[in-house]
């Protein structure tokens, strides 16, 4: 017997989502995450995300209104997604109320959030970062953009930065996920540059 698995096309999902009136919080956060469109089936009896969660959530945001608290969009959430991705998506919708901005982080007319209770928005900008370095990054140093390089020379500062406010965020934001890691010479130059970033920032 043969088990075939199918996974769902982000860039297809989302020109049909553009088209069909798909909430705008999710369209631009699956534009920003679109390896959390679909999650594997969970072997036990729980929401798992699809193509068709993320559209049913989309109804829910929509029949709420302007007047869904926190609170209620992380129980729609929560009852759609997989877990991590509905408080990802949660802490987004977050941020986004909140006018934070990765774009604003990375060109420094933002610094990172950093009260207690934007712990989630800080996990998720993170992650965020994270994502982007994987997306922008070539896995050979020699390939580097002048782009990719001003992208890594900044991360790192912003990588200190956050390691100044949470640790393990900082950890989280380098470590594999899901079997992706970020370049290796990009790590090594992490590990190598932070103890003189941090000296020069002192």
């Amino acid at each position: 017997m043969f088990h075939v698995e199918l996974r769902a096309d982000a860039r297809l999902w989302l020109e049909w989502a553009a088209q069909n009136g798909i909430h705008p919080w999710i369209y631009d956060y699956i534009c920003a995450r679109p390896d959390q469109l679909w999650s594997p089936p969970p072997k036990t009896e729980e929401p798992f995300s699809t193509p068709r969660s993320w559209h049913m959530l989309s109804d829910a945001i929509y029949s709420y209104g302007e007047q869904l608290t926190d609170r209620e969009l992380s129980i729609l959430a929560n009852g759609c997604l997989t877990a991590a991705h509905a408080a990802q998506f949660c802490a987004y919708v977050r941020q986004v109320r909140g006018q934070y901005s990765l774009h604003k982080i990375l060109s420094g007319e933002q610094s990172w959030p950093d009260k207690p209770e934007e712990r989630d928005i800080l996990c998720f900008l993170a992650q965020s970062l994270r994502a982007q370095l994987l997306k922008e990054l070539p896995r050979n140093r020699g390939q580097l953009s002048g782009e990719a390089r001003q992208l890594a020379a900044r991360a790192k500062e912003l990588l200190l930065e956050l390691s100044n406010i949470s640790l393990e965020i900082a950890q989280m934001a380098v470590t594999p996920e899901d079997e992706e890691t970020l370049p290796a010479w990009f790590l090594a130059e992490v590990v190598r540059e932070l103890p003189a970033l941090a000296k020069r920032q002192g």
